[in-house]
């Protein structure tokens, strides 16, 4: 026979434990505090043990009690969780938005207009390489993301390139072994990955991955120790404290990459491209940007250039 935990006795017992007492933990839970001691009866019920040891002025828990609580906590707060991912506030939309990691830094311009433009839309941001971002959108992840990418999002999704981005060489590798050039680079898939190899392919260079990792931080941890040379966004230097790479040689990094904004149709609220586009364009404008050309620019269903 199966027996169903219910969350509200599982969080009787965590508020009972953290406020100190039954009367204020029913206050903390809004309800009565009958109501708190039958939820803590009906727990002791189903472990067919008392969960308190002692609920006088020194409150202690039983053995079991003390087993029970921990896997209450974890269950709480994997519900909350769960309640906080799908279930946006009353009166609030809520927006997934994912921004590529190397990008992060124009998230406060973001949230500032978002915010001030559409209160009443709950955010949820996430990061990531591009390619990874891009896949979330296209399964309904996401709805919307800020990507840096030489391909198209999905054709189903609405996208408008901002412009195109520098990329530049970072770090000193401390060593080289047989003069292959060490590399930290992101894992595949990865657009910018495939376009180092075909860089230093071109020009006859040989080289490894000496350093391989999905986030952000150890790939500039990894050219800051040594362990390899990168290419990134070209502000690294100014952002991340990187080195530029002074190696004879070495030939130019991959052309400039597309920064999409790229929507999910249908997926946000009325006002959010336009508002996100302005923040988007006002945050990069210390980035080393270049314009993106008629030609270049997607203009889909839905989205208008206000450049």
């Amino acid at each position: 026979m199966r027996h169903d935990l219910q969350i509200n006795r599982l969080r009787a017992l965590v508020a009972v434990v953290e406020h100190g007492g039954f009367r204020r933990a029913a206050e903390a839970l809004h309800i009565t505090q009958p109501a708190v001691s039958q939820q803590i009866r009906q727990l002791s019920g189903l472990i067919k043990s008392p969960v308190f040891a002692s609920t006088g002025r020194e409150m202690r828990l039983s053995p079991h009690g003390e087993e029970l609580l921990e896997y209450a906590r974890r269950m709480v707060a994997l519900n909350d969780e769960v309640v906080a991912r799908f279930v946006p506030e009353a009166g609030r939309v809520l927006l997934s938005v994912g921004v590529t990691s190397q990008l992060a830094e124009v998230l406060p311009e973001f949230l500032r207009r978002v915010n001030r433009g559409l209160p009443q839309v709950q955010l949820r941001v996430r990061t990531g390489v591009s390619e990874v971002l891009a896949q979330q959108l296209g399964s309904g992840q996401l709805d919307a993301a800020l990507l840096l990418q030489a391909g198209a999002p999905d054709p189903g999704t609405d996208a408008l390139e901002l412009g195109r981005m520098r990329m530049a060489w970072f770090g000193r590798p401390a060593t080289r072994e047989r003069d292959t050039l060490p590399l930290a680079l992101f894992p595949a898939p990865c657009t910018l990955r495939g376009l180092v190899g075909e860089v230093l392919d071109d020009a006859g260079v040989p080289w490894r991955v000496a350093y391989e990792g999905p986030e952000l931080i150890g790939l500039r941890s990894a050219a800051k120790a040594g362990l390899g040379m990168t290419c990134l966004i070209a502000n690294g230097d100014e952002l991340w404290g990187l080195a530029r790479t002074a190696h004879a040689g070495l030939p130019q990094p991959p052309a400039p990459l597309p920064v999409i904004l790229a929507l999910a149709p249908g997926a946000a609220p009325e006002g959010f491209a336009r508002i996100a586009e302005k923040a988007f364009r006002q945050a990069l404008q210390g980035y080393p940007l270049a314009p993106a050309g008629p030609a270049e620019t997607l203009i889909p269903t839905g989205m208008s250039s206000h450049a």
